[in-house]
């Protein structure tokens, strides 16, 4: 039986657990966080990992200690982490994402407001490597952009913090909030995350853990195309892809590589899809 290594114990791990067991695959934890890493003896053998984990230093020292290949690999967790980058490559592929800007700190307000030139508020805020929607904010004005720049500030003083830029983005009014699956670049299902009636009105993010609920959907055509052409843009086999369909255009907003696996909103071939694509990475070369 294979031996598949998962950094997580959450619900992806409880999830994939029975049905790729099914399939000759033994789905087993592989902590990368709140432990001790005994570095200078040998880890347990793996035939392949899942994702690699989000912590990076970690994950690098598991690594070496059990090489193996992944899935997603350190790379493509990397790629799809960084909100600019993916934004820079999807556009220049020519596929759909909203304008946006990059700063990195340390920069004066007048390059802040430089940056947002002809651009028409309300804006959104978002850290550039965060997860979750955390830290996301939408402005309504310059004097509201730059008080929450202020905070930024506040966090990249600190020497600690490792990526130091932000993104300004344009903000699609009246859009829907879908999450497209992409496995070995086939379209495996999709959800539209909405807000309950019960968090009120004013509130915008769709975010799973901030309170939205996600709603099996069928994807149409041309989200498919688009999901499975910036999976292959990015060359990520197992990705999360975030749409904004608005009224007349529909945009891509992020990705996820680590993405939580929702099954029984997804294709009843989904087990078999992975598991193929698990198996199929197995045989590669060592990452």
């Amino acid at each position: 039986m294979l031996r598949l290594a998962v950094t997580t114990d959450s619900e992806t791990f409880e999830r994939m657990r029975d049905p790729l067991g099914a399939r000759g695959i033994a789905v087993e934890h592989l902590p990368a966080k709140e432990r001790s890493i005994r570095l200078t003896e040998a880890g347990e053998s793996f035939d392949v990992g899942f994702v690699y984990p989000t912590r990076l230093m970690e994950g690098g020292a598991l690594n070496a200690r059990s090489p193996m290949p992944w899935v997603n690999g350190r790379g493509a967790v990397l790629t799809s982490r960084n909100k600019g980058g993916v934004v820079a490559a999807l556009s220049r592929a020519g596929l759909p994402v909203p304008e946006t800007r990059m700063l990195s700190n340390p920069v004066d307000e007048s390059v802040v407001l430089d940056a947002v030139e002809g651009m028409a508020f309300p804006l959104v805020v978002k850290p550039n490597s965060a997860t979750r929607g955390v830290g996301v904010a939408k402005v309504a004005d310059a004097d509201s952009l730059l008080g929450v720049v202020d905070y930024l500030n506040l966090v990249h003083d600190f020497r600690s913090t490792g990526d130091k830029s932000y993104l300004v983005q344009e903000f699609v009014a009246d859009a829907r909030d879908y999450r497209v699956m992409v496995v070995d670049g086939e379209v495996v299902g999709g959800v539209e995350r909405r807000l309950p009636e019960s968090l009120g009105e004013g509130r915008w993010k769709h975010n799973v853990h901030r309170g939205a609920e996600a709603t099996a959907v069928a994807v149409p055509d041309e989200h498919r195309e688009l999901a499975a052409s910036v999976a292959e843009t990015l060359g990520i086999d197992y990705l999360g892809v975030d749409l904004l369909a608005a009224p007349d255009r529909t945009l891509v907003s992020e990705t996820n590589a680590r993405p939580t696996i929702d099954h029984e909103k997804y294709a009843t071939d989904f087990w078999d899809r992975l598991a193929a694509l698990i198996r199929r990475t197995a045989e590669r070369t060592e990452e």
